[in-house]
């Protein structure tokens, strides 16, 4: 469940590789299972000795002990204002449309985006290393000398928003539950924490199986830490409209389920003057309004009442902001630089249906797909086509495979299509006309190829049946993309069309995996971990809610997802996505779609902010301010 927020044409459900807890901008632990502080061991290896502040998957951090903020904020940033934004990333339950629920961390209900901020964690990350992370919580972490034994140490003064105190059997509590009754992408993950147990009010001790990833450690650092008491009388993974008791930066304020909600800052939280929260969580609120529909959030940038918004739609950017605000100056726009890793977006083709299980079908689908013509008749050729599930990082492959790669593949040839062996497999490039004919006539053979006829100009199986295919979606900002790739997918006999659903129904659809081809964007940190696992391994596959909306249950797959994640260092961690995208590649789960390396971002001109976003994140929510000298629009409701 984090990593790149988003660059996507519209916006539609992101997981994102990003770290937990404030520093990271509200984002759930979705990616960020990274490990130890100095060289991080494998478990059963030496253990560096004594206690660190931080911790760093290969052993490198930024900061010392006695740093007192991070590089990328303003630590002498006001206080005060508001922020009204539509949060360009989410993960877990929660959806951008509609909530239900405040309980963000299980698997039923809907949640609204940024409930992290309510919670604090052991640890944060620092946005400007590929994966380090600080005390928050935790003063300090040690691990043992096998690996397998972590203690935290809290600091003094920590409570929760009742005043009541946290302490490490809290976080034990909490580490404990979530595994239990944890949504899937949080339980799947942590499955090789054996126990978390207080030792004594302020040392938390968590055990590991030794079969853990060097990640793991991380990744459960930054988990929400819950109330033992507040829970002792409620069920934890009930729906529920009553605000939870918190312990980070913010806490529930006003709202309306499924209109808006508001994150208050709390002004005495425990851990605002920490070196890893100064000049973060400014405003004295963030507003987050919900719409069913892409076009009437733009409709509200306009007129004030959205206050920030990370444009995702082409011809909004290009032609849309000729509005009085904007011609005035009052409403701004940037594009500013995206560093990270772009991850993957696409239509994901649901292979647990047997008429998407054969490869060639899953090819001919995507041969149907005219990017060229939709970058230059849409998009305004702002896009660049994906092409990997690790897009735009050194973790892709290209070419063919080098030696090292081959090493690791080699062992699995007979079980391994033969494109994984030569130059990565790569989306087609059509002629731009929207109907390339010569595309279409290869989609057509590789159809018959799989054994489909033509009945009265339908693609019909041996039975009679007829090829259909729906694209799910919640939005209808995505039909002028969709209704084209139809037309094509019409042409060689597919029954294809799509379906607008509400956004609780296509997250329940999603989540139970009743979809033949829903758009999806995953986005990778710079040291992916666990959460790949629930991307593409097979056990997640077969889990309600987990990311692997294709379906992929491939041993090959489950076995390089295991040696990237326990790679000892990073050019082993890079050889081994370069062998796993190319296997991913050639099994063609998905018809990819498209990346940009920037953020383009429209605010009405009554903020400061940092002169860059740091290279692995951009919560503006948390790095900007109110800079009271500026004029603004109203308070946004």
């Amino acid at each position: 469940m984090r990593g790149r927020l988003a660059s996507f044409e519209p916006s539609r459900r992101t997981v994102l590789a990003a770290a937990a807890g404030f520093a990271v901008g509200g984002l759930g632990p979705l990616s960020v299972a990274r490990a130890f502080a100095q060289s991080a061991p494998a478990a059963g290896a030496a253990a560096p000795a004594g206690p660190s502040h931080g911790l760093s998957v290969f052993g490198d951090l930024k900061y010392p002990a006695d740093f007192t903020h991070f590089d990328w904020v303003n630590p002498d940033a006001p206080k005060g204002g508001r922020m009204v934004f539509m949060p360009p990333s989410w993960g877990y339950n929660q959806n951008v449309q509609t909530f239900n629920t405040l309980n963000s961390f299980v698997l039923k209900g809907d949640a609204p985006p940024r409930m992290e901020l309510v919670f604090a964690s052991l640890m944060t990350r620092a946005l400007d290393e590929p994966d380090a992370i600080y005390g928050l919580a935790a003063e300090t972490v040690e691990i043992d000398a096998s690996g397998n034994v972590c203690r935290f140490v809290l600091r003094d003064g920590l409570t929760f928003h009742d005043g009541s105190p946290l302490t490490a059997d809290d976080v034990a509590f909490s580490l404990t539950i979530l595994k239990i009754e944890g949504h899937p992408q949080i339980s799947e993950t942590i499955r090789e924490m054996v126990k978390a147990e207080a030792d004594g009010p302020k040392a938390v001790v968590v055990t590991y199986s030794g079969r853990q990833t060097r990640q793991l450690q991380q990744f459960v650092a930054q988990l929400p830490i819950f109330s033992r008491a507040y829970y002792s009388g409620r069920e934890f993974g009930a729906s529920t409209l009553s605000p939870p008791l918190g312990s980070g930066p913010y806490k529930v304020g006003r709202l309306e389920a499924g209109r808006f909600i508001e994150y208050e800052r709390v002004a005495d939280w425990w851990g605002r003057d920490l070196p890893a929260s100064r000049g973060l969580g400014n405003f004295d609120v963030i507003r987050i309004p919900f719409y069913r529909e892409m076009t009437v959030s733009f409709e509200a940038l306009k007129t004030g009442e959205v206050t920030f918004r990370e444009e995702f739609i082409s011809r909004n950017w290009a032609t849309g902001y000729d509005f009085p605000a904007a011609r005035d100056g009052r409403v701004k726009r940037a594009t500013l630089p995206d560093q990270r890793p772009a991850g993957a977006q696409g239509f994901f083709l649901n292979m647990r249906r047997p008429r998407f299980a054969d490869v060639r079908v899953r090819q001919a689908i995507g041969l149907c797909f005219d990017f060229e013509w939709a970058n230059k008749a849409l998009f305004y050729g702002l896009y660049t086509r994906t092409q990997s599930f690790f897009q735009n990082s050194d973790m892709m492959a290209q070419g063919e495979p080098d030696a090292a790669e081959l090493a690791l593949l080699e062992p699995h040839r007979d079980r391994l299509p033969q494109a994984v062996f030569g130059p990565a497999v790569t989306a087609p490039v059509s002629d731009g006309s929207g109907q390339d004919r010569k595309l279409l006539r290869q989609a057509a053979g590789l159809m018959a190829e799989a054994g489909w006829t033509h009945a009265a100009g339908k693609l019909v199986d041996a039975g009679g049946r007829p090829f259909t295919i729906e694209f799910l979606d919640s939005d209808p900002s995505l039909s002028r993309v969709v209704q084209p790739f139809i037309r094509n997918l019409r042409l060689i006999g597919i029954e294809a069309n799509e379906r607008v659903v509400d956004p609780v129904q296509y997250q329940s659809r999603v989540r139970d995996y009743d979809f033949d081809a829903t758009i999806r964007r995953f986005s990778l940190s710079a040291t992916p971990g666990e959460e790949i696992r629930t991307m593409w391994g097979s056990k997640a596959g077969a889990q309600p809610g987990s990311n692997n909306l294709a379906g992929i249950s491939d041993p090959v797959v489950d076995s390089l997802i295991e040696t990237m994640i326990s790679a000892p260092t990073r050019a082993e961690m890079t050889t081994a996505a370069r062998a796993l995208d190319r296997v991913l590649r050639a099994i063609v789960p998905w018809v990819p779609n498209w990346y940009r390396a920037t953020y383009l971002v429209a605010y009405w001109d009554r903020f400061g902010f940092p002169a860059e976003p740091p290279r692995y994140g951009f919560p503006p929510e948390l790095t900007w301010w109110s800079d009271p000298g500026k004029a603004g629009p109203g308070q946004g409701g």
